[in-house]
């Protein structure tokens, strides 16, 4: 399993029909799931829909002597970064608490050298009876995380704490626990990436030729470097990185939107190709061509300006970079970007055909500040990605621009 992935332990309970949400959640932000599922769960969810969505056998049995060839209980919990319990049932943890070990969940928990996720369900009365509190206090000494429970109406009718935090908190909660130490931990990063796509009609839009690879791997270096990064994608054909919040979407509007709803963030770096322009209105069925006819009249409308719009906001964040991809007066353009946007940065670098940086490996970029201009030489996107990420970390730490 490439990049972070986590053991998803699926109690008993109707909670449990979110743990198939969390996985595609999980997913999103390039997380892999393994799972096992109690003989309770399987009361709520199949095992065919956990593995559907995981894309992984789903172990179940602790006495199976196929599961045991194929990857022994051993293995399967340590062969993850984190293990998670979701929906954690008072039983699970007090098997934890108490060290039993008698299936294949409570013997994968005691198994594992790896960190602990829970996510409690039950009753509002099982959650506040003084075994569980005890059995909680006793695992929060050691070192066991909760996220939840959440006050709410409960499937029996009660109302109060026990209802399972919601498959978007517990992913967040994943995604703290998997962060790693690094320059920029404790930090907040939005990057945006790709192209957005306009729509004439049902078929046709305006884009651009925008691979998102650029953003992609800065937003990869921003999480390698410790922060907790949401990366707002239009269309590409790129798999997420691992440790990133993915949230995508088409069109320049769609694209603010994600970028307002993720303030606020410490670092916002714009390296979105974003239409400038949008048909000002869409055709509800495919444009015909006919014979002899004019071609269609298409009025254009301006869209927002997403890195103006954040670089101005109420919510601005601490350090706002903008990327001008130019095909001719490069460092004048930016230099203009620069003043006329409101950013700290302007990354700039020349699309021109010939350079095959749209699509491309390699990237050859220019930083503009208003102290000047730092020209970088010739390198893999991927390493533009992590000097950037070294530089923004130097920045916020007071060291010179």
């Amino acid at each position: 399993m490439g990049g972070n992935s986590v053991l998803l332990i699926i109690g008993g309970g109707i909670a449990a029909y979110k743990s198939l949400e969390l996985i595609r959640r999980l997913k999103e932000r390039g997380i892999a799931t393994r799972a096992i599922l109690t003989k309770a769960g399987a009361e709520f969810v199949t095992p065919l829909s956990v593995g559907s969505l995981t894309g992984e056998k789903v172990f179940q049995d602790l006495f199976s002597l196929t599961d045991e060839a194929e990857m022994g209980h051993i293995q399967l919990s340590r062969s993850t970064d984190l293990v998670v319990v979701a929906p954690a049932t008072a039983d699970l943890m007090a098997k934890l608490a108490s060290g039993h070990a008698n299936d294949l969940a409570s013997t994968a928990l005691l198994a594992t050298d790896k960190r602990v996720l829970m996510a409690p369900a039950m009753n509002v009365r099982m959650w506040n009876h003084p075994a569980t509190q005890r059995n909680l206090a006793t695992l929060k000494g050691d070192g066991v995380i909760f996220v939840g429970p959440n006050d709410g109406e409960m499937a029996c009718g009660e109302y109060g704490p026990g209802r399972m935090a919601e498959p978007d908190e517990i992913a967040d909660a994943v995604q703290a626990a998997l962060a790693v130490e690094g320059p920029l931990s404790g930090t907040i990063a939005l990057v945006t990436a790709g192209p957005t796509r306009e729509p004439m009609d049902p078929v046709r839009f305006l884009s651009n030729h925008s691979s998102g690879k650029q953003g992609y791997a800065i937003a990869s270096a921003l999480a390698e470097a410790g922060a907790a990064t949401t990366l707002i994608s239009g269309p590409v054909s790129i798999a997420p990185p691992s440790r990133v919040k993915l949230v995508k979407v088409e069109t320049a509007r769609e694209m603010l939107a994600a970028c307002e709803a993720a303030l606020p963030a410490d670092i916002a770096i714009f390296t979105a190709a974003v239409a400038d322009w949008r048909p000002e209105s869409v055709a509800n069925r495919k444009l015909k061509k006919r014979d002899n006819a004019s071609s269609p009249d298409i009025k254009l409308a301006q869209n927002p300006d997403i890195l103006a719009s954040i670089a101005h906001g109420a919510k601005r964040p601490r350090l706002v970079i903008g990327f001008a991809a130019e095909t001719d007066d490069v460092i004048a353009h930016a230099k203009a970007k620069l003043a006329s946007k409101g950013a700290d940065w302007i990354v700039a670098n020349d699309v021109s055909p010939a350079t095959g940086i749209m699509g491309g490996e390699n990237n050859t970029v220019h930083i503009v500040t208003t102290q000047g201009v730092e020209d970088w030489p010739s390198l893999d996107k991927r390493e533009v990605g992590r000097r950037l990420a070294q530089r923004i970390a130097g920045t916020l730490k007071g060291r010179a621009a």
